[in-house]
């Protein structure tokens, strides 16, 4: 486990490395948990079968022992520099990319560009809040996302499905905004990072 300081405060990056890898999948946590979630255990466990390394890596405010998130401008700069230390150390010379599930899900797509990632994964995108009609749909954050896009989505998720589009696929498994189908977020995770590698 490694502790990188950030602007926000020390961030834990756990790094499982894979043997020949040639990609790096960096996954950021939801707002109240941890990188022990399922689904993130899944998609990490895809990426070393996929011979893609993975870092996951613990905000600043969950180091501090706080379960309330930062604000989303925190969330995105502790994450920039934590990709900016793994892109000139430990995974140098790997394309990287970013995902998470839910809360982690955005801050990736926002800081997508910021970051240089080749790709995006999104585990559970809160695409919009369940019960709050009148909030603003999150969709902005993936549309602006350039680069090829996974959104793994529970087919009863409260909090939305979001489109397909062009350079976004959206798979949809069995399960709510948890994900706890661990096999078919695996299935799903795997399939895609063969594609992007096939696609050079």
């Amino acid at each position: 486990m490694l502790e990188l300081e950030t602007p926000r405060g020390p961030a834990h990056v756990h790094i499982h490395p894979a043997p020949d890898a040639w990609a790096a999948l960096i996954l950021g946590h939801g707002a109240g948990g941890g990188v022990g979630a399922p689904d993130l255990v899944a998609a990490a466990d895809a990426a070393r079968e996929a011979s893609v390394s993975v870092a996951l890596v613990e905000q600043p405010y969950r180091v501090a022992g706080r379960r309330s998130p930062a604000p989303a401008a925190q969330l995105d700069e502790a994450w920039i520099s934590v990709l900016d230390h793994l892109r000139a150390g430990e995974l140098g010379g790997l394309p990287l990319v970013a995902g998470g599930r839910s809360s982690g899900a955005r801050v990736a797509c926002r800081t997508a560009a910021a970051t240089g990632a080749a790709g995006v994964v999104c585990l559970a995108f809160p695409l919009q809040p369940p019960g709050r009609a009148s909030a603003p749909s999150r969709l902005p954050e993936l549309d602006a996302v350039s680069v090829p896009t996974l959104v793994v989505q529970g087919e009863r998720d409260p909090f939305g499905i979001p489109p397909a589009a062009a350079s976004r696929s959206v798979v949809l498994v069995p399960g709510d905004h948890s994900l706890r189908s661990a096999s078919a977020v695996k299935e799903a995770v795997r399939g895609w990072l063969d594609g992007l590698r096939a696609a050079g």
